[in-house]
């Protein structure tokens, strides 16, 4: 209380018995994998697909990435952390290229000589444009002069005359690029102008550039080095994320430059940064071509994955890549991160994410039967099924944990929740007279929070009371913990858990009246 000196009136604002305390994000994914453009591994916040084109590039061969990361949007997904690794250890890479320089990219081009021609218009098909060399006009043409024609499905649409390599007004490349409305030239050659053999060069579609570098990646390109801020290593100093997603780990080992065995260690890892972070869950992708025989016996003998801080999901989803127009099937952790975050929009981070459509799934690498899916569900593997008349739905909500008590995936990603709203929300409690006045403050504070969680049917009970406890008195604080500088609150929830196994009991009785005559 401050010293009044002076008679008169005053006015003193003093903290609330209880702090409000609000909910974490429980939604906020990374990807990790290969991508066309953008700094390699520096997680880089996206939050919508055109941001990721901005700064990644678009769809490229070799790469689930770009692919994971629609799928992620088409979903529902928000807010989500990508970082590009192949660069070998690289801690940056080239500047994002321009919009239109991107779009440049995917035209029909040709190669004429020392030129480089490219379509103007990015929607021009293969074929229907085309450049010309032939002898040019004029008086006096000197030996290194051309003309040069473009042609628009055989017809000449612009014309270029004594055209040649030389500096000046002539130059081939100045002359075209200042007035062209169909290509754009390029030098690509050096040393001392050379003329063009005539003929017609029609333009193509370029070959699309690999994500996957010509060098041989290894898990350390995966799980990089926390010092060193590579990998998902560097994600540690990212607090936000709930979700960690590497669907390029798959693209690597489809085309050789991993195995199994380092699918295994990368996977390994994922699951060893969730567990060190606690606030966080993987998203495992089972390897591509399995039959259900065989992704029970990869879960169960081969990969003896255990933890409640990772989720397999089982098989790979058809989908259509919108820059080629093909279909082709590709790991569904994407998706399945997007339906992660728009279960918890809808309805909250208690409900299993489960029984949801998978926007953008086509069809099934494998159709399974229910004896099939009896085998796989009580191994932890959720598997993704197609109802006829009901879509492609999640059909499995389980952890890879063989405790019981974290079995159901809600019940984990609820946890996580609560322990990072609670943690974020009572950091004005460090350093705070440590008596009952502050235990009942941090009890109220918490009480409330648990309240509003019951009401919106996170935890199971008829009351709060029945619901959670929260516990903070001389018992949990004894003079020896006081003295060490230690506050103790004990919390107890009941959370809700998943209706896995709706069963209906159907019996037979006689029903109606019967008439006994006398």
């Amino acid at each position: 209380m401050p010293p009044y000196q002076s008679p008169g009136v005053y006015v003193e604002e003093v903290a609330a018995g209880a702090r409000p305390l609000e909910g974490a994000g429980t939604a906020i994914a990374a990807f990790i994998g290969l991508a066309e453009d953008g700094p390699f591994n520096v997680p880089t916040l996206v939050s919508n697909w055109t941001q990721f084109t901005t700064t990644f590039g678009g769809f490229v061969a070799g790469s689930y990435l770009a692919q994971s990361v629609y799928g992620y949007f088409m979903n529902g997904g928000g807010n989500c952390y990508v970082v590009r690794i192949g660069q070998n250890g690289a801690s940056s890479g080239p500047a994002p290229r321009s919009a239109r320089a991107k779009e440049l990219a995917a035209s029909p081009t040709a190669q004429v000589g020392r030129l480089k021609v490219t379509a103007l218009d990015p929607a021009a098909s293969p074929g229907d444009v085309s450049v010309e060399i032939t002898d040019p006009g004029g008086d006096s043409p000197s030996d290194d002069m051309f003309k040069l024609l473009v042609k628009v499905k055989g017809e000449v649409v612009e014309e270029f005359d004594r055209a040649s390599f030389a500096r000046g007004k002539q130059n081939v490349v100045t002359m075209v690029n200042a007035v062209s409305k169909t290509v754009q030239l390029e030098d690509t050659g050096s040393g001392q102008a050379v003329r063009l053999a005539s003929g017609e060069t029609a333009l193509v579609a370029p070959v699309p550039p690999a994500a996957v570098p010509s060098t041989r990646l290894s898990p350390d390109d995966y799980v990089g080095d926390v010092s060193d801020r590579t990998g998902f290593g560097g994600l540690e100093a990212i607090e936000d994320i709930t979700m960690l997603c590497v669907p390029d780990l798959m693209s690597a080992y489809q085309q050789g430059a991993i195995d199994l065995d380092q699918v295994q260690a990368v996977q390994l890892a994922m699951i060893a940064h969730c567990e060190l972070m606690g606030d966080r869950v993987a998203i495992l992708d089972a390897p591509p071509g399995m039959n259900a025989q065989q992704i029970k016996e990869w879960r169960v003998d081969k990969a003896r994955y255990d933890s409640m801080y990772a989720a397999l999901y089982w098989p790979w989803v058809q989908t259509m890549n919108p820059a080629t127009g093909q279909l082709a099937y590709m790991p569904p952790s994407g998706h399945i991160a997007g339906i992660w975050g728009r279960n918890d929009a809808e309805r909250g981070v208690h409900k299993a994410p489960a029984n949801e459509i998978v926007r953008g799934a086509i069809d099934l690498e494998i159709n399974i039967t229910r004896n099939e899916h009896d085998l796989l569900n009580p191994e932890g593997i959720n598997v993704i099924r197609a109802f006829p008349g009901r879509g492609i739905r999640v059909w499995g909500a389980r952890t890879l944990s063989s405790d019981p008590a974290w079995r159901y995936l809600n019940i984990r990603r609820l946890f996580n929740y609560l322990e990072k709203s609670i943690l974020n929300g009572t950091n004005w409690v460090v350093f705070e007279p440590n008596d009952r006045a502050l235990w009942a403050k941090i009890r109220r504070t918490i009480a409330a929070f648990l309240v509003m969680e019951w009401r919106a049917g996170a935890l199971f009970g008829s009351t709060p009371d029945e619901a959670f406890y929260v516990k903070c008195d001389d018992e949990t604080n004894p003079a020896e913990g006081i003295d060490a500088g230690q506050v103790v609150c004990e919390i107890g929830v009941a959370p809700v858990k998943p209706a896995e196994f709706v069963i209906f009991r159907l019996a037979q009785f006689s029903g109606g009246t019967s008439l006994v005559s006398e």
